[in-house]
């Protein structure tokens, strides 16, 4: 882990950082989270509001003009038990900062706090720190609870660190960058009998082991082969004896896609399956199709403005502008439904030895944290300069 002791501001935001990664919390219970933020805002000087979409914190720094532009991290934390004895390990068990959501916070804190020092810029910045990004969808909230009514920007931005891009590089592309997430649940309900006389019943874990099957076709069969979507069966449950053939089965799993013609075609597909299979195994099956966060989609001028100033910041042959796409979903999508914008990710390093997002060995490297602060500094200076009125 890289230390920057010579760099007060370094020092500042991995003391920040390791304080956030104690304190874990999830969806929507970012209690000391969020003062922990809000406190640090007001003591730079920024004007503060809080409870926007719940636990979220936005602060706001003018220096006249304009324009404004919003900057986004998470608050959340994951339900995953920390394994590493670290000095500054969890201390609230089943839970942990497993996808370095404690570092992005702490990098646009020093970012906020950098800026509110300086007079490099002219324009507003908003510093939006978002709860539960982790599958609760903590950006629409802030977004129904009127976060670009009260406080409107022109443009946002968001920024995750990534595992398996070396440090100092950064990935940005125009168009998707991560894909939509859907769940769903699929109830197969046959008629439970005696394991050894099956034919008095109607076996739905036979029915259902065929559906799983079943449902693999649609991305291979169903979907035109140039189109990405992934269907993943990733739980079933029926049965709780050895010698009973249960009457219930139940699926869950995970549909990801980024064309919304794409992700329309899968839910019909699964329908028209799961009707297919009632009808052949005669069980009842019942589909419950959740459609969670959007794709998460670039604006080209944004992407094209980023990726000239990271080549700037990191240097030309560190902007990263042809990685694929990833089929893990973000609720800043959401927001960039809203706002131009563009989200990015900053290279964390090897993904090795436990250094994978929502790993339990999991832990943010701290020599990322000036980098990330500068990043979001150049952004700023080159969105909102001096000369614009």
């Amino acid at each position: 882990m890289t230390r920057h002791a010579s760099d007060p501001l370094a020092a500042q935001m991995t003391a920040w950082r390791h304080h956030l990664h104690a304190i874990p919390e999830t969806a929507f219970e970012e209690f000391k989270t969020s003062d922990y933020v809000a406190g640090l805002l007001a003591g730079f000087g920024l004007e503060v509001e809080r409870g926007i979409g719940g636990t979220g914190v936005v602060g706001t720094l003018h220096r006249g003009g304009s324009r404004t532009i919003g900057l986004r991290a998470e608050l959340d934390a994951l339900d995953i038990e920390e394994v590493r004895d670290l000095p500054y390990r969890s201390v609230h068990p089943g839970k942990m900062h497993a996808c370095g959501h404690d570092g992005h916070m702490a990098m646009l804190l020093g970012a906020a706090r950098h800026l509110s020092a300086s007079d490099i810029f002219r324009g507003t910045v908003r510093f939006i720190f978002q709860p539960a990004e982790e599958n609760e969808g903590g950006g629409l909230r802030m977004i129904e609870d009127g976060l670009f009514d009260r406080l409107p920007v022109d443009a946002v931005y968001g920024l995750h660190n990534w595992p398996g891009i070396d440090v100092g590089r950064l990935a940005v592309r125009s168009g998707p960058i991560m894909a939509a997430s859907d769940m769903f649940e699929i109830t197969v309900t046959g008629q439970g009998t005696h394991a050894g006389m099956p034919h008095m019943g109607s076996d739905a874990i036979v029915a259902a082991s065929a559906l799983v099957a079943a449902l693999q076709t649609i991305p291979s069969r169903r979907i035109q082969p140039a189109e990405p979507n992934v269907v993943s069966v990733t739980q079933i449950h029926g049965g709780n004896t050895w010698n009973g053939i249960p009457a219930d089965v139940v699926l869950r799993g995970t549909v990801r896609s980024f064309d919304p013609g794409v992700r329309d075609g899968i839910e019909a597909a699964m329908t028209r399956i799961s009707a297919g299979i009632s009808q052949t195994y005669g069980v009842a099956v019942d589909v419950e199709y959740d459609r969670r966060y959007p794709a998460t989609v670039n604006h080209p001028e944004a992407a094209r403005s980023v990726a000239k100033l990271a080549a700037c910041v990191f240097g030309p042959g560190n902007v990263v502008e042809d990685a694929l796409p990833s089929m893990g979903a973000e609720d800043f999508s959401y927001m960039l439904q809203k706002r131009p914008g563009c989200f990015v990710w900053l290279g964390a390093g090897p993904a090795s030895d436990g250094h994978v997002l929502h790993n339990e060995r999991y832990d943010f490297n701290d020599g990322l944290l000036p980098l990330g602060a500068r990043f979001w500094t150049r952004l700023v200076e080159t969105e909102l300069p001096r000369g614009r009125p």
